[in-house]
């Protein structure tokens, strides 16, 4: 599969404007760093809000699932730093998703990332997700695009952390599309089309899914901060 693994986690919150310059400092030097040298962390990728607002989006590719109640990990979690101390609660209406792999087709970093936050309806989640991953394996392909994923969120079984804590509790979103591709308008047309309410409902998606364009910050690998 295209991802670095059988897991990923993907993550969305606010940052507000005033601490935006001191919140890329410190999660591009500081915290990339930490949590790709856990064990199992494969590459960390940060978009922000296509339209120059305060969402952030951003994802950990994991080697598989367990690396989620792995005991590093949740070393880490639990004994933030003191700069992570400092900034976890300008994380503003996380969004918090802990998923296996679905699908995975094409490419995973490129200038833009189209996100769908989405649950399926009451017996559509086959016919959902049969249609999701027919989707994701046309977009390597597609003009504008090089990839789609398909992530599925499953609560590992831990305690609320440190981290979780200081943040105030975090929700989370049942499934996750992402698009990636260097065309933002293709991607907002993805958005109106194939991924818009109608079509999602159609394909078997309870109302109220939740889209988002990003713009690539940065990404990294074990290696690329090692």
């Amino acid at each position: 599969m295209a991802l670095m693994g059988q897991a990923a986690l993907a993550m969305w919150w606010d940052m507000a404007p005033a601490m935006s310059a001191e919140f890329h400092d410190w999660h591009s030097h500081e915290h990339f760093r930490e949590r790709l040298a856990i064990p199992g962390f494969r590459r960390a990728t940060r978009w922000t809000s296509a339209d120059g607002g305060e969402g952030v989006f951003q994802m950990y590719e994991l080697a598989d699932y367990a690396i989620l109640s792995s005991s590093h990990y949740l070393a880490s979690l639990n004994a933030p730093s003191p700069w992570s101390t400092k900034m976890m609660p300008h994380h503003r209406n996380m969004v918090r998703s802990q998923c296996h792999v679905v699908e995975s087709a094409g490419g995973n970093v490129a200038r833009h990332a189209l996100t769908v936050r989405l649950s399926p309806a009451a017996g559509g989640g086959e016919q959902l997700r049969a249609s999701l991953k027919a989707l994701a394996a046309t977009l390597a392909d597609r003009a504008g695009c090089v990839g789609g994923h398909l992530l599925r969120h499953e609560p590992p079984a831990i305690q609320t952390t440190t981290e979780q804590k200081i943040r105030g509790g975090d929700r989370y979103a049942d499934w996750v599309f992402v698009a990636v591709g260097y065309d933002g308008e293709v991607l907002r047309a993805l958005a109106a089309a194939e991924l818009g309410p109608e079509s999602l409902a159609a394909a078997g998606a309870q109302q109220g899914a939740q889209a988002g364009l990003y713009t690539l910050s940065f990404s990294a690998t074990p290696a690329d901060v090692a």
